[in-house]
């Protein structure tokens, strides 16, 4: 586990969810052991705090302020890099490989309601898309959709998220073949696990990250009860309660 990284993480000033600054997280993250961090706040499609009143550009502007923010403090010793977590129809996407300059010149990402087209605009910008956290049951939710068609890969293992459901997502990534990354989706500090994705070498870009991705080189990783506990982060693999589960969905599934 010599370089995690968190993969999926959520800052005020963008996300409607989210307690913590962008600034807030890097002393933070450090002492939990991590490398870095992907900032993936709520794009506007989702539960997003920028008001859609404004410009498309003072909109994007705020959107990435917290990322800014972050990397402002980071320094030489910690990554910090940009990513989007775009919602469809309660099901999300972590999208990595579009910057700030991109979503400025595509004011038109968030009529796509078509999870394909958004696939085909990602792609073309030299992205991936992920699906996050594919079986979460939320009361909020209403149903499960699960589109194998329109990602690269998966979370596989969300902290945020009960074990049986990261089992249910990561059978799933097994079954499909499917490269998957570990998150938080961490909101605020006092979430008692966390995830990430471990390397055997620093990522200092997200073209590295999204290359080392398609390469399979990513491992997702665990650390529970950090809050009462100091042990490591370990394999995903290695947790049976994390990768298998008798279990259904209470929801209904949706394929696409």
């Amino acid at each position: 586990m010599k370089y995690v990284y968190e993969t999926h993480l959520h800052t005020i000033e963008a996300s409607a969810c989210s307690r913590t600054p962008g600034e807030d997280y890097i002393d933070y993250m450090k002492n939990l052991g991590y490398s870095g961090f992907i900032v993936t706040d709520h794009f506007f499609t989702g539960n997003t705090c920028i008001p859609a009143n404004l410009p498309w550009d003072e909109r994007v502007k705020r959107y990435c302020s917290g990322y800014h923010h972050a990397l402002d403090k980071a320094g030489d010793d910690f990554t910090v890099l940009f990513g989007v977590e775009y919602n469809f129809r309660g099901d999300e996407f972590l999208i990595y490989g579009i910057d700030e300059q991109w979503l400025l010149d595509h004011p038109d990402f968030t009529e796509r309601e078509d999870r394909n087209k958004v696939y085909e605009m990602v792609h073309e910008a030299g992205g991936i898309m992920l699906q996050a956290h594919p079986y979460r049951e939320r009361g909020y939710l209403s149903d499960i959709n699960i589109t194998p068609s329109a990602c690269d890969g998966i979370e596989g293992y969300n902290a945020a998220n009960p074990d049986y459901q990261n089992a249910l997502a990561y059978m799933y990534g097994k079954e499909r073949g499917f490269k998957m990354t570990g998150g938080s989706d961490i909101h605020y500090f006092e979430q008692p696990d966390m995830g990430g994705t471990a390397f055997d070498h620093p990522i200092n870009t997200i073209e590295e990250f999204v290359a080392a991705f398609l390469n399979g080189e990513g491992v997702p990783v665990y650390k529970k009860d950090i809050l009462n506990s100091n042990i490591d982060f370990a394999p995903v693999s290695e947790c049976e309660d994390l990768i298998f589960t008798t279990k259904s969905p209470t929801l209904p599934v949706f394929w696409h």
